[in-house]
């Protein structure tokens, strides 16, 4: 009779254990991170009577979790990859909106600028069309100076969101760590048995903390949970944290570099280990795509200013002085690494050719004597130099003294061009529409020969001679006779005519055309009293035109186009690939939860099945009573 008792009251204790167990999922069904749970029964072994072994009821063996590890593995994958994909999408449209704004950005700044210079030219004694062209010139600045400085501002926002990220990651792995202590006292109190609720938590805190940065997890047979970042770094072990800091780049003082803090030291962390969730993105986001595309704007804005500075200083202003720059510009940015030498200093570099300049960066590291290795930071190809000073990209490095065995410089030639650069006069008359000299036939010539006006040689410095008289006189129709300050031999008898070809002393070029007789005179001389001349402005307004910038492949506005068609290739790349990874990861979750999510019409059905097993334990137990109280009777 007593087993009779034994074995219902075990189907009441196991049916009670489900109702329990159903209204604990139901309770739980939205929770985040929560994994339903299901009893485990077995049954209890029989006793042997002479007509064979007679059960003895169930046994609750366990609570477990429905929980599937590949599934599990396979979102916490996917939802990385999303959280990198849509924190980059984030970071870059903000880019794309900058740049590719048909209004706002820089491209019709320039037009307006290079239109304002053809009106120059259409009307160089005019003092209004000259100050429009100084406004113009204004207004290009101010939208680069002002894209650049919405770029620094998005760079500062970066610095704060990597920030952040990194408090939050430590604030998780603290938890994490506080939960794998929890599990294994509560783990080894149970006999075993795994507190299944505080299991979800910290499966819930690394999918969290997943999303900010990309995991190794390692289940430990104690209950415990490791986690690794990086290329192997313990942020988890056991109920300990390695904590990570944000530090100052040793290589760039303006961006910072994410460290792990080990027994007390500081070591600053393989930054491109650093893959996936947010802190991935917001790296690579800044390193691959935020700094180049300050690097491209600043080299358009340094191409404009060197190339109008320049063809300036070829012509001669409305006073008639020799013309001068009408922009300043930034040098290029050169940084030494914090772990150099202190005593070291730092190479000297100039712009030596603008159409050589890229957008990349690049790293001097000096290896000892007098060489040196520089890396171009975009595409790693690497140059040693057996001694400086060296040109290369269009940029010359000059040593830097001191300098110590395993010294290293950041060089940056054109970061902060756009950010520097600047208008240097806003008087009208220094525009240099016209050339500083001219050439003439003389009335008395009577052949067929013309002279051209004459051009002046770039690039600048020009010429100390320019401006002094110079007289060719023909001796025949095939020679000529040079004469003026400058001319090497002056006066240079016996040069050879081809008519049309280029005649060029004193840093100018004319051409002579036709058929001369001999006694036939033309001069060159300074261009007095010129203020309809055009012929600068008109080579000024040309540029716009001219493949001046990337070994002469592009012009500016080229330049620029390509900088807005890679920035929206990029963000249209991002928008497609980060929303199919949001859908991958809804299916993945929706696959997953089918397997540990809570599926209420299954629970109802369950709570009616371990009622209707509770109430037939119970009337099994008030049959087993009648009959005790059947048996007490007959005593």
């Amino acid at each position: 009779m007593a087993d009779l008792f034994t074995s219902a009251l075990s189907g009441m204790n196991a049916a009670q254990l489900g109702i329990a167990t159903t209204e604990h999922n139901i309770a739980n069904a939205n929770t985040p991170g929560f994994t339903r749970q299901q009893i485990l029964v077995s049954s209890r072994p029989g006793q042997q009577f002479g007509t064979g072994f007679i059960g003895q009821g169930v046994e609750v063996k366990d609570i477990r979790r429905i929980y599937d590890q590949f599934l599990n593995t396979q979102v916490l994958q996917e939802q990385n990859q999303a959280s990198y994909l849509t924190a980059y999408h984030s970071a870059i449209t903000q880019i794309d909106n900058l740049v590719a704004d048909p209004t706002a950005g820089a491209s019709p700044a320039m037009q307006s600028f290079f239109d304002a210079l053809n009106g120059v030219a259409n009307s160089p004694e005019s003092m209004p069309a000259r100050q429009t062209l100084l406004g113009n010139a204004q207004f290009a600045v101010n939208r680069f100076q002002a894209i650049d400085q919405r770029l620094t501002d998005i760079a500062n926002g970066l610095t704060g969101q990597i920030t952040n990220s990194v408090n939050t990651i430590n604030s998780y792995a603290q938890q994490i760590a506080v939960l794998n202590g929890n599990i294994k006292r509560a783990t080894a109190n149970g006999l075993g048995q795994q507190p299944n609720d505080l299991i979800d938590q910290r499966d819930q805190l690394i999918s969290q903390l997943n999303q900010e940065i990309k995991t190794t997890v390692l289940r430990q047979p104690d209950g415990t949970t490791s986690v690794f970042v990086g290329s192997g770094q313990s942020l988890v072990l056991d109920e300990q944290t390695m904590r990570l800091q944000v530090v100052q780049s040793a290589s760039d003082p303006s961006k910072v570099d994410i460290a792990y803090l080990n027994n007390g030291r500081t070591i600053t962390m393989q930054q491109n280990s650093l893959q996936g969730g947010n802190i991935g993105a917001y790296l690579a986001f800044r390193d691959q795509t935020l700094e180049p595309a300050r690097n491209a704007l600043g080299r358009v804005a340094l191409g404009m200013a060197v190339s109008i500075n320049q063809q300036n200083q070829l012509g001669q202003d409305f006073n008639g002085a020799l013309g001068g720059n009408l922009f300043s510009m930034a040098s290029p940015r050169v940084d030494k690494n914090a772990n150099n030498n202190p005593t070291s200093g730092v190479p000297s570099v100039t712009i030596a050719d603008m159409a050589g300049l890229t957008a990349s960066d690049y790293q001097l590291k000096f290896n000892g004597g007098t060489s040196y290795t520089l890396m171009r930071l975009s595409d790693s190809v690497t140059t040693s130099f057996a001694s400086l000073p060296q040109t290369v990209d269009g940029m010359t490095i000059t040593a830097p003294a001191p300098v110590a065995i395993g010294d290293s410089f950041l060089i940056r030639p054109t970061a902060n061009g756009a950010r520097d650069i600047a208008l240097t006069t806003n008087d009208p008359a220094k525009i240099a529409a016209a050339a500083p000299i001219r050439g003439a036939a003389a009335l008395t010539n009577t052949g067929t020969a013309t002279i051209s006006s004459g051009t002046v040689n770039a690039p600048p410095p020009t010429d100390v001679n320019l401006q002094q008289p110079v007289t060719i006189t023909f001796t025949s129709a095939t020679t000529f006779t040079v004469a003026g300050v400058g001319v090497p031999g002056s006066p240079l008898a016996g040069v050879p005519y081809t008519s049309g070809a280029d005649i060029i002393y004193n840093g100018w070029t004319v051409q002579i055309t036709g058929t001369p007789v001999a006694g036939d005179v033309f001069n060159i001389s300074s261009n007095t009293n010129a203020t309809g001349d055009n012929r600068n402005a008109l080579l000024m307004a040309g540029l716009q035109a001219q493949n001046l910038m990337a070994n002469g492949t592009v012009s500016f506005q080229g330049a620029y186009g390509q900088l807005v068609g890679e920035i929206g290739a990029k963000t249209s790349e991002m928008a497609v690939t980060s929303l199919a990874q949001t859908n991958m990861v809804a299916q993945t979750v929706a696959t997953q939860q089918a397997v540990s999510g809570v599926n209420l019409d299954e629970e109802a059905a369950n709570l009616i099945r371990y009622q209707k097993a509770y109430q037939a334990a119970a009337k099994a137990m008030q049959i087993s009573q009648t009959m005790f109280d059947a048996i007490i009777s007959i005593k």
